[in-house]
């Protein structure tokens, strides 16, 4: 189905709000470890200041989402978070102490967690009938965060971590810049009818459940894989480039997302979706030694990532109605990515020890996946979830 010139113009800027928001996260992620190291922060004060991350992306996401479902401010929202996170970020600039960096870090991340759900809502609402097409705007997130960290590692390499607020803050002005153009398309509410509750049911409650689970899978991957790989013997370098690789394979799978979705549907490609990652996990664990098997597990990160993100994102597109939406993608993110991230996160550090355990920190990270792809099993099937192919 076509869409108008308008539509197709609100796409192209999403597209670029996606490549700002996922560059930051490209810059922060990899590179903030080292940039608290060389301001003088110890160990455990840098493993509380990366819990931060974490700890507002369970918190805010779903105080934004209520303003968003009771006022429909969702553009305005972004516009809103990205302004004041840049404001927040200019903290950064400043040496201070531990306290100060940990309040500005919460600070600059409650108004970032601001903007992802609206950008996930607003980004579906503008498809309407061709939502199937999400994975070709969201891969456009999958190309910033590749590009900046590139980028940002090579910038820290020339003039050292002191050149990360620069970059960060140039983003948050690019992302606002970028949501400025998005329509205030306000949904219009009668005041004098009551809001209706959302209601629980078995499909949203086993989603959520495997979400979960299948984040906490992830939690060796993002707290201890590029140690895992040193290791076994690879470089800092060669690390990058698996992970790059991983990243890539999942820019090709958002490509394909919409057909695959159109054919085959929401629950089996989250079966087949989290099976491929519990395989990942096992060929980390028992496969490291070959480059081959290592680089065919990354490969599978389009299933793990890619084609598990794009099905979710429209299970919940689905399965909340227009006034629940923004809150069904804040407790998609916080619970998947939040809590999930950061149990698995934290388990795994007791498992992998001084490094003794690192096998059976994936074996954990495949027995979560096998979890998550049994709780898909318990989702109602949604008889809308297949359609025509696109």
């Amino acid at each position: 189905m076509s869409v108008s010139s308008s539509t197709n113009q609100q796409l192209r800027w999403l597209c670029a709000c996606y490549f700002f928001f996922f560059s930051i996260l490209g810059t922060m992620i990899p590179y903030l470890g080292v940039f608290f190291e060389n301001r003088g922060f110890n160990p455990q004060e840098i493993g509380f200041l990366l819990a931060i991350l974490m700890a507002t992306r369970i918190v805010a996401p779903n105080v934004w989402a209520k303003v968003a479902d009771r006022t429909g401010m969702r553009a305005e929202l972004i516009k809103m978070g990205a302004g004041a996170a840049a404001l927040a970020y200019l903290s950064f600039f400043y040496h201070g102490g531990f306290v100060y960096m940990a309040l500005s870090l919460a600070l600059y991340t409650f108004f970032w967690n601001a903007i992802l759900a609206q950008l996930e809502v607003i980004t579906l609402e503008t498809l309407g009938e061709n939502a199937s097409r999400y994975g070709q705007i969201r891969s456009w997130g999958s190309v910033g965060y590749i590009c900046l960290v590139v980028s940002a590692g090579f910038a820290i390499g020339q003039w050292g971590t002191e050149v990360l607020p620069y970059i960060g803050l140039s983003l948050f002005i690019g992302m606002l810049v970028c949501a400025l153009p998005l329509p205030a398309n306000r949904l219009v509410r009668d005041t004098h009818q009551s809001r209706v509750p959302l209601q629980w049911n078995k499909a949203i409650i086993w989603f959520l459940i495997s979400a979960m689970l299948l984040q906490m899978s992830a939690g060796p991957f993002y707290g201890f894989f590029v140690l895992y790989l040193k290791q076994a013997g690879y470089s800092e370098s060669s690390a990058g480039m698996f992970v790059a690789l991983g990243a890539m394979a999942e820019i090709v799978m958002f490509m394909f997302a919409p057909r695959l979705l159109g054919r085959y549907g929401v629950n089996t490609l989250l079966i087949v979706s989290i099976g491929m990652t519990c395989l990942r996990w096992l060929l980390v664990a028992f496969g490291v030694d070959s480059v081959l098997w290592l680089g065919f597990s990354q490969l599978l990160h389009a299933f793990t990532f890619g084609l598990t993100h794009a099905a979710s994102i429209q299970f919940v597109h689905r399965h909340f109605d227009a006034s629940h939406r923004s809150q069904g993608q804040a407790l998609y993110a916080s619970l998947s990515f939040g809590v999930g991230g950061a149990l698995g996160t934290w388990i795994c550090g007791y498992i992998w020890d001084d490094g003794s355990g690192a096998v059976w920190s994936w074996i954990f990270a495949a027995a979560c996946a096998f979890a998550a792809m049994l709780a898909v099993l318990f989702i109602p099937k949604d008889k809308s979830s297949v359609t025509a192919a696109v």
